[in-house]
C-alpha cells in the first residue's frame, strides 16, 4: 500500500485551507508550506492537523517542488488550498492506496465555481490535471505561471473531481488577471519574445470568440460571457505589459 504525502502551499488562504484540508483525509500525512502568512493560515493548518513548514516564496513551481522534497513519502498530492477533492475522488484516492501503484502519476477533472456557477464549458471542464505522481519520477515545472507536472509514463486518470473555488466576483477576477499577467509578461520577456501589432489587435477578440463560441462559453450564460471577456482581457493587458517592459528595458540601454 503506498504511502500518500499531500502538500498545499499557502499565503493568507485562511478563507479556503479547510476545505482543502479535511477533503485531504485518506493522506497519511498534509504538509503546508506557508510563505508569510498574515491572516492565521499557518495556525489554522496546524490545528487541522497539518504539519507547517515555512519557506519564502519562491514561484508556484518552486515552491510546490519544495514543499514535495519536504514530504514524509515519496507519493505525494499537490493540492491547492482554493480547492477540495469531491466525494468519488476522496473514495478514488482510498482505493488507489489498497492497491499496488504502476503508473508514475494520476490526473483529475478539475472543475471551477465562478462567481456562484459551476462552470461546464468555456474551455475551463473538464481542465485535466496531474496531481498525484511518484516524486522519484516527476517534478513541477514553470518559471513564473501554469506550473505543471513533468513525468514519465504511464499517466492514469482516477474517478472524480478537484473541485477548484476561483473568484466569486469580476472584481476578484480582475485582479487576478493583474498578478498573472505581470508573471506572463515576465516570461515572455525573459524568452526575448515580442509582440506583433497585428497580434495586438486580433488575438483579444479571439480569446474572446474562443472561449464563448468555439469553447461552448455561451452554454454557461452570464458567467460564460464574463469568462469570455476576462480571457480577452488576460490577453491584452499581458501584451501591453511586455510591450512595457521592452520599452523600459530600452531605455535604460
Amino acid at each position: 500500500m503506498p504511502l500518500l504525502s499531500a502538500t498545499i502551499i499557502t499565503k493568507n488562504e485562511a478563507r479556503h485551507l479547510a476545505r482543502a484540508i479535511r477533503s485531504l483525509a485518506a493522506a497519511d500525512e498534509i504538509l503546508v508550506v506557508d510563505s508569510g502568512s498574515t491572516d492565521g493560515t499557518a495556525k489554522l493548518a496546524q490545528d487541522l492537523g497539518a504539519r507547517v513548514l515555512i519557506h519564502p516564496w519562491e514561484g508556484f513551481a518552486q515552491q510546490k517542488n519544495y514543499a514535495a522534497s519536504r514530504a514524509r513519502h515519496d507519493w505525494i498530492l499537490s493540492l491547492d488550498a482554493d480547492e477540495e477533492l469531491n466525494p468519488e475522488a476522496q473514495n478514488a484516492l482510498r482505493t488507489w492506496k489498497d492497491s499496488v501503484a504502476h503508473a508514475a502519476a494520476y490526473r483529475l477533472a478539475r472543475r471551477a465555481r465562478y462567481c456562484g456557477r459551476w462552470i461546464r464549458h468555456s474551455g475551463w471542464y473538464p481542465d485535466w490535471k496531474i496531481r498525484l505522481y511518484d516524486r522519484r519520477r516527476g517534478r513541477f515545472e514553470g518559471v513564473y505561471v501554469h506550473e505543471s507536472v513533468v513525468t514519465d509514463r504511464p499517466i492514469v486518470t482516477l474517478p472524480g473531481e478537484i473541485l477548484h473555488y476561483t473568484c466569486d466576483s469580476l472584481a476578484e477576477h480582475r485582479e487576478r488577471i493583474e498578478l498573472y499577467t505581470d508573471l506572463a509578461a515576465r516570461e515572455m520577456f525573459d524568452r526575448g519574445e515580442h509582440v506583433q501589432t497585428i497580434e495586438r489587435i486580433v488575438m483579444p477578440p479571439w480569446a474572446f470568440v474562443n472561449s464563448y463560441l468555439l469553447r461552448f462559453g455561451i452554454l454557461d450564460g452570464t458567467a460564460g460571457f464574463q469568462i469570455a471577456c476576462m480571457a480577452a482581457r488576460y490577453v491584452r493587458r499581458k501584451y501591453d505589459k511586455l510591450e512595457a517592459l521592452h520599452a523600459q528595458s530600452a531605455g535604460h540601454k
